[in-house]
């Protein structure tokens, strides 16, 4: 079965994400597919390069990216919510005249629309609340 979700709450604020990420391991160790994982409202936070949690803390980010390394899981972050959040990757940098950007590799921002194609492909979307 193919499933996409999509994360609103923010990494170390809420529970929602370590949920959805929970979820997402015990549905690949089960044989089933996650198509997307689509971050929006605080959880576009999940995709900064720079935040890092304590040593004895979960590191969400690093999570996900090993989970998009050995699946090949699409990470998609709301462009919209992003750049209000400050979370940008290089060409949205640019484009809003900021020295740097801090997006990780691992995740691509992009628009809603990526949100209705999951939905299209899935035969089921998850929504993990803040």
């Amino acid at each position: 079965m193919n499933y996409s979700l999509v994360i609103l709450g923010a990494p170390y604020s809420t529970q929602s994400t370590t949920t959805a990420l929970n979820f997402t391991k015990a549905l690949l160790k089960n044989g089933h597919n996650v198509y997307r994982v689509f971050f929006y409202h605080d959880a576009v936070h999940n995709g900064s390069e720079l935040s890092r949690p304590p040593q004895d803390e979960l590191d969400i980010s690093t999570e996900w990216k090993k989970l998009k390394n050995e699946h090949d899981i699409d990470l998609v972050i709301c462009i919209a919510a992003a750049v209000k959040r400050g979370v940008l990757d290089n060409n949205e940098a640019l484009r809003h005249e900021k020295k740097s950007s801090n997006l990780s590799n691992s995740f691509e921002l992009s628009g809603l629309g990526q949100l209705v194609d999951a939905t299209e492909h899935s035969d089921r979307v998850i929504t993990f609340g803040p």
